[in-house]
């Protein structure tokens, strides 16, 4: 049977389907899951402890550099403080000296006139004694002239040779105290120059320190002022380490940097491995020495 000829034959193919394609995770969170799965978690935890680890190790090591940074920069502002005060010499303690001698000086004066005053004291006693002999003589004389008896001359004599006798002791007395009181008086008048002659000598020592610390004054005070914002930033542990190996050393020095392999303090040479532990700043060495906290270039480099 023939279809009409305007007619086309319709020829039937099979359609194609369109798949949607369904929704696709983002490649790194597959490739994460498929890590994931790969790795075991007993492995995950331990990369996840180390990395922990490693992150305090890098903060401890930032928090040891930044100490030694610090203990550099009060060590640099105390050495200041130091050549300051060596200028001046020797003239606080000369001041210090004749202060303490001064008092000496004015503790021996005051001893010396209160020995005086006794034996002054002792003198008048003496001589208050030699009156009341006196007084009991003329009473015995007085009755010398009304006795009865030998027997009672007698006795009265005696009595009377008696005071007689402590009227010359103690008029012995006297004169040894008044030598002694000669004696006193010349001292303290001797002592008294002295005192004068150091006193003298201390004002003008006090005048020539008064006017070195006017020159310098202002730069002290403003160390100081930074030696006390410097250890805000230094635990008390450590700082009180600090100023012990600082008041110990001969030159005030209790932080050091390494110079040719020796210690910057004592000299004394510092094995290679103590070396390298150093310039990596992972904990606070001291010298096996003297006791001096060792730095090296690096911390010395971040100060400036």
């Amino acid at each position: 049977m023939t279809k009409p000829s305007g007619t086309p034959i319709a020829t039937s193919k099979p359609s194609k389907l369109i798949r949607k394609p369904e929704a696709q995770e983002a490649p790194s969170v597959a490739k994460e899951a498929k890590i994931e799965e790969e790795i075991p978690s007993e492995v995950q935890e331990q990369v996840v402890e180390e990395t922990i680890a490693d992150t305090q190790e890098e903060k401890v090591e930032l928090t040891i550099e930044k100490k030694l940074v610090a203990l550099y920069n009060l060590q640099q502002v105390h050495s200041q403080i130091d050549k300051i005060r060596i200028i001046r010499g020797e003239l606080p303690l000369e001041v210090q000296d004749l202060e303490d001698e001064i008092v000496g000086l004015e503790t021996r004066v005051d001893n010396f006139i209160q020995e005086t005053l006794n034996l002054e004291k002792s003198i008048t006693d003496k001589k208050n004694v030699i009156k009341d002999s006196q007084a009991l003589i003329k009473k015995y004389e007085d009755q010398q002239m009304n006795v009865r008896n030998n027997r009672e001359y007698d006795s009265i004599t005696k009595e009377i040779e008696y005071q007689n006798l402590d009227i010359q002791v103690n008029e012995k007395k006297i004169r040894e105290f008044n030598q002694m009181l000669d004696l006193k008086k010349l001292e303290i008048e001797n002592l008294q120059k002295s005192l004068q002659e150091r006193k003298n000598d201390l004002e003008i020592k006090r005048s020539e320190l008064q006017d070195i610390i006017a020159e310098t004054e202002k730069e002290e005070q403003d160390l100081v002022r930074l030696s006390e914002d410097g250890k805000k930033y230094i635990e008390d542990r450590l700082l009180t380490a600090y100023t012990r190996i600082r008041k110990n050393a001969r030159n005030g020095l209790a932080v050091v940097q390494i110079e040719r392999d020796a210690c910057g303090g004592c000299f004394n040479k510092i094995p290679p491995q103590h070396q390298l532990d150093i310039r990596m700043h992972k904990k606070i060495i001291v010298c096996e020495y003297c006791g001096r906290i060792l730095v090296d270039d690096g911390i010395v480099n971040m100060t400036h």
